[in-house]
């Protein structure tokens, strides 16, 4: 009955041992993927302009011709930006055919200068961008990218483009950050000398 009791004493004290190690083993495998799951953890990017404007259904006619112009890689740089970007509406609005024709090899210079004349160097929010207007009288001129000015004033508290040929565009949606500068969308596309 001793010798019962000693092997019976043995055994728990065996299973106890082997138990509490168990219960180590789990514990430091726990905190070994707790571990890997915070490096896992990534830190949340801004998409850049390109990004964003690919992420939105609303402008993907200005993808694909910032893509048939080569800019990308260009509007995905550093910046800053700000881009008064044509939604869809505002291409269909222009004579038929002529985003087609636009979109053409042969007339990648074209389309070029027409999307970086919607491009400015710098990031001006709305309220920056209305301040200026504000502060010059009720109209403020921005050069463009492609090296030709904007007129910006407000009608109705809505930021109006006046392009060089006196065709005009309203900011509909203002503020869209990215994290190489800020997109405006406009209704309508602006267009160069």
């Amino acid at each position: 009955m001793k010798t019962i009791k000693t092997l019976s004493i043995l055994a728990l004290s065996t299973f106890l041992f082997v138990g509490c190690g168990d219960k180590k083993k789990e514990d430091t495998e726990a905190t070994e993927v707790e571990d890997v799951m915070e490096v896992e953890e990534v830190e949340e990017v801004t998409p850049n302009i390109v990004e964003v404007a690919s992420g939105n259904d609303n402008f993907s006619t200005l993808v694909a011709a910032v893509v048939a112009a080569d800019l990308a890689e260009t509007l995905s740089g550093e910046g800053p930006f700000t881009v008064f970007a044509p939604t869809n509406d505002a291409f269909a609005k222009l004579p038929e055919g002529t985003v087609d024709t636009l979109l053409l090899p042969e007339n990648k210079d074209q389309l070029t200068g027409i999307l970086t004349y919607h491009v400015i160097s710098g990031k001006f929010e709305a309220a920056a961008v209305v301040d200026a207007i504000t502060n010059n009288d009720g109209k403020f001129t921005v050069t463009t990218v492609q090296g030709g000015t904007i007129d910006l004033s407000l009608n109705d508290g809505n930021v109006v483009l006046t392009d060089a040929k006196g065709g005009s565009a309203t900011v509909v949606i203002a503020d869209v950050a990215a994290s190489n500068g800020v997109i405006h969308a406009i209704d309508t596309v602006v267009m160069p000398k």
